[in-house]
């Protein structure tokens, strides 16, 4: 989530950081709602500062056996105005929060401006390319071929671009994974670390999968449950 102070002092350079990722954040409402949160926070933190004194004057007129009905009317009113104003800078941080949590972050200055990936450019090329005989086949034919890949089951479980790995294809996978972390804790210095299989809500925000993959990660979380009861009546 970007920092507020971003937006708030180069608000043209995150708006063209929204139109580049072909987003739709409304940044104009969103400091409409800023600047409205800092004034009742400026309000609320007076009223704070009254009652302090209120009751500091409560206390000594007590202590002089003076009356203080006047001040403790007082300072009631002004507790009441504090408990609403604080419940109104809670909605609005809420609904700021709402906006920035959609607000993508902005990219380098070197990555290249497109609709999708068919813009991307190739930053380096290593090696030669190989020449072949005949016209080579996506990894994805051959895949599917080998019976190693299935991407109709992988789809019906998760979505579409996701598959289910097979046989040699599983092992393969479970292979690069073991190599993966061998690597980098035995020669870079890495920690091993095996997390919970679900996260909960504030994990999920603060790694950016929700509100904006909310949808997503609600069916995936209902397939896990899914598959975890048809494993358990096996």
């Amino acid at each position: 989530m970007l920092d507020i102070n971003i937006i708030r002092n180069d608000i043209d350079k995150v708006k063209q950081a929204v139109i580049n990722k072909n987003e739709k954040t409304n940044l104009d409402s969103l400091l409409e709602l800023d600047s409205k949160r800092k004034s009742i926070l400026i309000e609320c933190d007076d009223l704070r500062n009254r009652r302090n004194v209120t009751s500091k004057k409560i206390s000594e007129l007590k202590s002089k056996k003076e009356d203080a009905t006047n001040e403790i009317k007082e300072m009631k009113g002004v507790s009441d105005n504090i408990k609403q104003l604080e419940a109104d800078i809670k909605t609005l941080s809420d609904d700021l929060d709402a906006i920035l949590l959609r607000i993508p972050n902005i990219p380098a200055p070197d990555v290249p401006v497109g609709k999708d990936e068919t813009s991307n450019a190739i930053v380096k090329e290593c090696g030669e390319r190989r020449e072949f005989s005949f016209t080579p086949l996506p990894h994805w034919d051959i895949g599917k071929s080998l019976d190693i890949l299935d991407f109709e089951r992988g789809a019906k479980i998760t979505g579409a671009g996701f598959t289910l790995y097979k046989g040699a294809g599983a092992r393969l996978e479970r292979a690069l994974y073991n190599f993966m972390l061998d690597l980098h804790t035995e020669e870079h210095g890495y920690t091993e670390i095996f997390p919970p299989y679900l996260v909960n809500r504030s994990s999920m925000t603060g790694t950016g999968q929700l509100p904006k993959l909310k949808k997503i990660c609600t069916e995936s979380l209902k397939m896990i449950c899914f598959l975890s009861l048809l494993l358990r009546s096996l």
